[in-house]
């Protein structure tokens, strides 16, 4: 239940085609949870279901991871691979090569076990990333519902399975496990009813589109527009018998040459009327 869980968490990031605010920090924990309990199985005896879970478990997380590798953008594609080869290839590489060639075949067990112990708690410490998110945002969008409910019965579960196997390092971990789930479906029935943040983001940046466009429209103003007909007629009656003129003597002499015309004859004497 709990590898089947983010389904619809994975969908939703399929058909965006992007990983927008979903975390990858647990998935990535969980697969190094889940190769510290097969290599604490495979030191203990009649442990044989949390080697088959936790295969599984590897398989799966490696499935998520690789698909926020394909839809996150870059920055966030770099951040996930660092924080994979750290901890899941050389973190483990050395709780391994150090507990197998410094410890004793009797205190390797009891040491991988409270390895596992500490790291099952930073699973379940891991979505406390996503719980600052919803109280920051006061929006569930980016917790997943099935993911919460599923980690809080597990941890139940896996409670009194360590509690009736005398276990604490299975125990525990599962007690901080189903507090954590419980506190995560508190925030849950507290904010689902608020608006999504990327909704209420989208209608912010709308409205702002709409401001600064508004902003760019000017404000209609009054426009001088100028009476042609009556300033056409004011031209003609000026430059008519200028032309009629200049005619008359080009037919009585035989020249081009046309004497001055009085003084101030071009100067303007009218008005132009101008209507508002």
């Amino acid at each position: 239940m709990v590898l089947i869980s983010p389904l619809p968490t994975f969908y939703k990031v399929y058909k965006k085609k992007s990983t927008e605010g979903f975390q990858s920090v647990s998935y990535v924990v969980a697969l190094f949870n889940a190769m510290l309990w097969i290599y604490y199985a495979l030191l203990k005896t009649n442990a044989m279901l949390i080697i088959i879970i936790n295969s599984v478990g590897c398989v799966v997380q490696t499935c998520y991871i690789c698909f926020f590798l394909f839809y996150s953008p870059k920055k966030a594609r770099m951040e996930i691979m660092k924080l994979i080869v750290s901890l899941n290839v050389i973190g483990f590489g050395l709780i391994v090569v150090l507990t197998k060639f410094l410890a004793s075949e009797v205190n390797r067990g009891i040491i991988v076990g409270w390895i596992c112990l500490v790291f099952s708690i930073c699973v379940f410490l891991a979505p406390l990333g996503v719980l600052r998110q919803v109280i920051k945002t006061k929006s569930v969008e980016f917790m997943p519902l099935l993911l919460s409910v599923a980690l809080t019965i597990s941890a139940i579960i896996w409670f009194f399975y360590g509690l009736l196997l005398h276990d604490v390092n299975i125990a525990i971990p599962n007690i901080l496990g189903f507090t954590f789930g419980i506190v995560q479906l508190i925030l849950y029935f507290i904010y689902k009813n608020k608006k999504p943040v990327m909704a209420k983001n989208m209608i912010d940046f709308k409205e702002k589109i709409c401001e600064i466009e508004k902003e760019k429209i000017p404000e209609p103003k009054e426009h001088n527009t100028i009476n042609v007909v009556q300033l056409s007629a004011l031209i003609c009656s000026d430059i008519l018998p200028v032309v009629a003129a200049l005619n008359k003597i080009g037919h009585e002499e035989d020249c081009a040459t046309v004497g001055t015309l009085p003084a101030g004859r071009f100067e303007p004497n009218h008005c132009i009327e101008v209507a508002a």
